[in-house]
């Protein structure tokens, strides 16, 4: 029976797929910056309205959906819904103006769409379930902290608990329109940190009179690759990236300032801390080597903790998944080394959780990935297993 239900309203979700497609398109087409979603946050309003429900605006440009349907568990879903600054490239009819200078690079207008299609079907079939799902869209992930501003803003104190909470990405992976799941560590803790090194800058051809921070921002930057290399256990992941240099605008003129942008991930939230705090520890001792008599500035932008998957309810998803799609539909993989801010929401409950992966392609691992220009997920599989899954996932708890 509980099958029986869930194969209607996935079966639902035919006569309202052309309108979902052309929502799709609408969000991917009006890209926006992290914190700054403003008309895709208001069109999900408008969205959810047209189905009598009332969102609630947490975290800026945050919205919550709680569908109510009788007795029964409640199970949250997040979905987030930001872009990149990349120029599209991807050739499709629909593409995002060139002149925005953004686009859906990492496929949060698609998260976004099938999150909606999934809230529609429910209200539309509440025959066929019953319980309190709770659709949440969030904004930032993309380095903006979106996750975090929705919990400070109160989401945890506005809105009841859930028994279980779940979140899903596109990516290019294998199979092609699979999904893949990862039970404990699926993602790794991260931080991201502008480094400002205050040297003495003069002219050129009298560097004895300076103190050049590139020069000490170049051995910087050669030694924070040993962290990794000499301090972490090659047993577990961790990654020091230095994504960005910016210092001096002359030739022949020695700069009084070079900022670093450092990022870091690791496997675990303690070997994330770890390696934060080498990566200040070989700044200053650099500085100091250098005579630079002022400290350097750690200017912190953000940082998110390790995506740990409930290793029960993930082997409970992996065989409800692979029940409805089929064996080979749903596998299990390593531990990626991408990073999300979701873990916040869940864990500002304390309600077990599982984030798993969808492929948006029929290339699979082939197509191009996530964060590059060319990377755009095919309709209409995409966006129909994403929806989809979201359904399944909901099933065991909803739709017994």
């Amino acid at each position: 029976m509980p099958q029986e239900k869930l194969q209607k309203i996935v079966d639902s979700l035919e006569s309202s797929r052309v309108e979902r497609e052309a929502l799709y398109k609408w969000f991917h087409q009006h890209p926006e910056m992290s914190m700054q979603e403003h008309e895709t946050s208001k069109r999900i309003v408008e969205e959810l309205e047209k189905l009598d429900l009332e969102p609630q605006n947490i975290g800026v440009t945050g919205q919550v959906a709680v569908i109510e349907n009788g007795e029964g568990p409640r199970v949250a879903f997040r979905a987030d819904f930001d872009a990149l600054p990349i120029t599209e490239n991807t050739g499709l009819d629909y593409s995002a103006d060139p002149e925005l200078g953004m686009m859906h690079a990492c496929g949060h207008d698609l998260h976004t769409t099938a999150l909606l299609g999934a809230v529609r079907a429910l209200v539309e079939n509440k025959d066929l379930w019953s319980g309190t799902f709770i659709a949440i869209h969030q904004p930032g992930e993309e380095g903006g902290g979106g996750a975090r501003h929705m919990v400070d803003d109160g989401l945890a104190e506005k809105i009841a608990a859930p028994d279980v909470c779940f979140a899903q990405h596109v990516f290019n992976e294998d199979p092609a329109f699979g999904f893949v799941f990862t039970p404990g560590r699926f993602l790794t803790a991260a931080s991201n940190w502008k480094i400002h090194i205050h040297g003495e800058g003069g002219h050129g051809s009298q560097p004895h009179l300076t103190k050049d921070p590139i020069v000490v921002a170049a051995s910087i930057i050669t030694k924070l690759q040993t962290i990794v290399s000499r301090e972490v256990d090659p047993n577990e992941v961790a990654v020091v990236t230095v994504g960005s240099i910016e210092g001096g605008k002359s030739t022949n003129s020695i700069p009084y300032t070079v900022t670093l942008g450092v990022n870091t991930r690791a496997s675990n939230d303690e070997l994330s801390e770890y390696v934060q705090n080498a990566v200040k520890r070989i700044v200053i001792a650099e500085c100091q080597a250098a005579g630079i008599e002022q400290e350097p500035e750690f200017e912190y932008l953000d940082s998110v903790p390790a995506v740990i998957n409930d290793e029960d309810l993930t082997d409970k998803l992996m065989t409800q998944f692979k029940d409805f799609f089929g064996e080979d539909q749903a596998v299990a993989i390593p531990p990626l080394s991408g990073s999300e801010d979701y873990p916040f929401i869940p864990n500002a409950w304390g309600v077990p959780s599982v984030m798993w992966g969808w492929s948006g392609f029929a290339a699979g691992s082939d197509a191009p990935g996530n964060h590059t220009d060319k990377f755009a997920p095919e309709l209409p599989n995409a966006l129909e297993r994403g929806t989809q899954s979201i359904l399944v996932a909901a099933a065991p708890w909803l739709m017994k």
